[in-house]
């Protein structure tokens, strides 16, 4: 594909060579732009038609020092000509803007791999701060690998001089130069992310006319001076047909519980208070009003799940977001909404933890406390997505689940499906659930908590209607009446029905779904975000003509109704999760299964070969 621009008019096209796939990986300081370097090269290999993958990786600490260890933000990734589901294990390309960039993420490279380093910056007190004793550039640290070292700062200040900019605003457009350098490695075309220039810095016209001459200029530099051998093109994937666009977990679960409110012609009102990594969403749902999005940031986690709890008491899709620290805050409210039977749904996007723990990074340490962390016999129906685009599909069925039970409802995201983004191809609406709400309004015969005999939903009454008052709260309640009762009989009914309740869900959930033979060796079992690793893992080992299936759970709480038949089918159960083990607990709780885990908490997803070593020692 020969690219018709100024740059490309002195290349020798026989010097491009078709390759399938890469992974790269952006670092510098988190005042480096890498994360839109990152972002904006992804968008670009979406538009071209790659699939792609991939992990942003932020520093925990707001301000790290400049050019330290801890102040490191990174973005992976992983574009193909072929169905990809991970980021990539190791990236075959690294761009380190210091020399605090290349200590952290070195040992991640894979050997022979290219490095392209801003040569400006290896300089004693940038080394020193990184910990280096000696230049890696000339201790020998770097061999085996390619090293271009490009004078980025210096570049830059000279291709953007006549734009008029401050030197410091110079400087800071060395990421695009990088970029350029980067978009002529791989033959990617400058004018889709010229345009995306234009519209993020469009109020800053200078600005964003120094970020293209720094981007078009380090694409020339690249093209003119030969410091690299090849160029090397990766062709479009061969995917589903259809309208796809690339999306982020935390986007992609917005939009999600925006077009259920429409299926349901409810008013969503989205109450939450600010917490990394689910700030996004209440970003996202503000941008919405148009479809009668209500978005409240509240002062705290108790005031917004409250204000939730009232929102679904009015009438309306009541839903409220948080992460681990959040949740534990929001604990007692959510028993409210059990008690009171009200659809409420909670968004828990995890992160490490305990405590505060890692803010940035992911896990998915949650589930017992989401299952289990509340006071007395509490049950909710929990959901998990596997991929960003399934964060979609998953917030719709939450509300489907919340609104047709009348019962809270928690979807259960991680930081790395939030932050992470992949094509995703729009639904039409003929796919998409049908999501019915009734509101009783005949006064004759109405009891608060008489039950659906199906589904054992109580009705669903908006405060005010005629004939129809009643009583909610957190005490217990009475059968069918709702009268505050502390019969021991009573109690024990109620917290049953509560319990039979969520259980019944399973009735209206698919099963689960085997990816291979129904029967086998080792059966490798995952939830939430780990989707994409166990299930290329299994790929290859099929591939070697070993015996071994995969099955995911999106659904937590029930689960589906022939898991049972499905772990019994296979020899071993191997169950990889980013905690220490919570869902293997539950299984063999109560299924008497000697399941095995693969367990992993460092704050980062599973690679695919850590599952794969797995899969071969089971065998």
């Amino acid at each position: 594909m020969a690219i018709e621009t100024e740059a490309s008019s002195v290349r020798d096209q026989s010097h491009v060579e078709d390759i399938e796939n890469v992974i790269i990986r952006f670092a510098g300081d988190s005042g480096d732009g890498m994360q839109l370097t990152g972002s904006m090269f992804a968008h670009n290999s979406a538009l071209v038609g790659n699939d792609i993958s991939t992990l942003p990786d932020f520093p925990a600490e707001i301000r790290a020092p400049a050019g330290t260890l801890p102040g490191v933000s990174g973005f992976q990734l992983n574009f193909s000509s072929y169905e990809i589901m991970t980021p990539g294990d190791a990236p075959d390309v690294l761009v380190a803007m210091n020399p605090a960039a290349l200590k952290v993420n070195l040992g991640d490279l894979v050997r022979g791999g290219l490095i392209i380093l801003n040569d400006d910056t290896f300089r004693a007190n940038n080394l020193k701060k990184a910990g280096y004793e000696k230049d890696p550039r000339e201790d020998g640290s770097l061999a085996g690998y390619r090293v271009i070292s490009l004078a980025l700062t210096t570049l830059v200040q000279n291709a953007v001089k006549e734009t008029g900019i401050s030197h410091k605003m110079a400087a800071r457009c060395k990421n695009m130069y990088a970029l350029g350098v980067v978009f002529w490695l791989y033959d990617r075309p400058l004018d889709l992310t010229e345009r995306v220039i234009e519209e993020k810095f469009g109020k800053k016209p200078e600005v964003a006319e120094a970020n293209k001459k720094a981007l078009l200029a380090g694409y020339n530099y690249a093209d003119t001076t030969e410091v690299f051998t090849s160029q090397y093109r990766v062709g479009k994937a061969v995917l589903e047909p259809g309208t796809y666009r690339m999306i982020m977990g935390n986007e992609a679960t917005a939009l999600g519980f925006v077009t259920a409110a429409q299926l349901a012609q409810k008013t969503l009102f989205y109450g939450s208070y600010p917490i990394t990594p689910a700030s996004d969403i209440l970003h996202e749902l503000s941008k919405h009003k148009a479809f009668d999005v209500r978005t409240f940031q509240a002062e705290d986690e108790l005031a917004a799940v409250g204000s939730v709890i009232g929102a679904a008491f009015g009438g309306a899709l009541g839903v409220t977001g948080t992460s681990g620290p959040g949740l534990a805050l929001k604990s007692e409210a959510i028993g409210l909404a059990v008690m009171t039977e009200l659809p409420i749904v909670v968004i828990d996007v995890q992160r490490g933890g305990p405590s505060t723990g890692l803010p940035t990074k992911t896990e998915q340490a949650d589930l017992l406390q989401v299952l289990f962390g509340r006071n007395g016999e509490c049950p909710v129906a929990v959901v998990a997505p596997a991929t960003p685009g399934d964060c979609f599909i998953m917030a719709v069925e939450a509300v489907r689940i919340a609104f047709k039970y009348m019962v809270p409802v928690v979807f259960m995201s991680d930081g790395y499906l939030a932050n992470g983004a992949e094509p995703w191809k729009i639904p039409s609406l003929e796919s998409l659930p049908t999501i019915e709400v009734t509101h009783l309004t005949d006064p004759e015969g109405f009891q608060p908590y008489k039950r659906d005999p199906e589904t054992l939903a109580r009705p669903w009454v908006v405060p005010g209607t005629p004939g129809m008052e009643h009583r909610i709260g957190g005490l217990e309640k009475e059968e069918v009446t709702g009268n505050v009762s502390y019969d021991p009989e009573n109690h024990q009914k109620m917290i049953r029905l509560r319990a039979e309740k969520v259980s019944r869900i399973a009735e209206s959930i698919p099963e689960l779904e085997v990816e291979g033979d129904p029967e086998g060796d080792v059966l490798v079992l995952g939830w939430g975000s780990t989707y994409g690793a166990i299930l290329t893992a299994v790929q290859r080992a099929r591939d070697r003509g070993e015996r071994v299936s995969s099955a995911h759970l999106r659904h937590l709480s029930p689960f589906p109704k022939n898991i049972e038949t499905v772990l019994r089918s296979f020899k071993k159960v191997l169950v990889p999760e980013m905690n220490m083990g919570q869902l293997l607990l539950l299984l063999r709780g109560q299924f008497l299964i000697d399941a095995q885990g693969l367990n992993k908490v460092e704050g980062q997803p599973f690679k695919i070969r850590e599952i794969e070593q797995k899969i071969e020692e089971m065998l």
